[in-house]
């Protein structure tokens, strides 16, 4: 097969419990399929939420009352942890994986652009696994991604990939709530589809992460629109990435 280039972003919701934990076999679980994606000819990307949670993880709190700072606070303290972690993870597969820190200025048209192309250009070529993120300690408010759906959004379209798959802790896009026995799961959508009436408003706390449906919804469509396939799906569950690119129904899948 041509080598096909797929983007995953992971989110808090995915990797936490219901105490805002990281849970290890969740990462481990997302390792191994990269890892296996790697084995037929993929190129993955990985966008990783996270490092907010692991750093409040370690430090418990703060001082700081304003928001952005705290935010920076955690994200730093947490960032190597995130990585160490897919280091360790990686490795044992014997793999290579490498951080890359962006902003929003680093996708304008221009030199960061290009320098942000090449990065992941000889990184892939290298065969190793770029793991991406916000650089929440340099990120000005007015300038910040509106979360890693977007991120991940951008670095698609930044690499060509052929498909963007954003994992959330849902089966994907359903006409009311998940929860609702009335409420159905959509399998596809079409970028031009009416669906936004059935997004729910989310309510996360500190360090949950700031993506929610209504965020994917729109990215999803974005992507479809520019022939990038997207898929929203359970990232909890088991096998769900490989399933996914070999065509399973699963998710909800935007193509236009």
């Amino acid at each position: 097969m041509s080598t096909k280039r797929v983007v995953i972003k992971v989110g808090t919701n995915v990797m936490t419990n219901r105490n805002n934990r990281i849970v290890g076999p969740v990462l481990h679980e997302l390792v191994r399929q990269i890892a296996e994606l790697y084995e037929k000819g993929y190129q993955p990307v990985l966008v990783s939420s996270g490092s907010a949670i692991a750093g409040k993880e370690v430090l418990g709190d703060c001082d700081f009352k304003d928001p952005s700072t705290r935010r920076q606070i955690f994200s730093s303290v947490g960032q190597p942890r995130m990585m160490r972690h897919y280091y360790t993870m990686f490795n044992s597969f014997g793999m290579h994986c490498a951080q890359l820190l962006a902003t929003k200025r680093d996708f304008a048209p221009g030199k960061h652009r290009e320098n942000m192309i090449n990065c992941y250009e000889g990184l892939l070529a290298e065969g190793i696994v770029p793991i991406a993120n916000e650089d929440d300690a340099v990120s000005l408010t007015m300038s910040m991604f509106t979360d890693n759906d977007e991120l991940a959004s951008l670095v698609a379209e930044l690499i060509n990939a052929d498909a963007l798959i954003l994992l959330t802790d849902t089966d994907g896009l359903y006409t009311g709530h998940p929860d609702d026995d009335d409420s159905e799961k959509l399998t596809e959508v079409h970028p031009e589809q009416k669906v936004e009436q059935y997004v729910q408003e989310s309510d996360k706390a500190e360090g949950e992460g700031r993506g929610g449906m209504k965020s994917k919804l729109k990215i999803a469509k974005e992507a479809a629109r520019k022939n990038i396939t997207c898929y929203i799906a359970n990232g909890k569950k088991h096998n769900v990435i490989v399933d996914l690119l070999e065509g399973k129904e699963i998710g909800t899948k935007f193509q236009a």
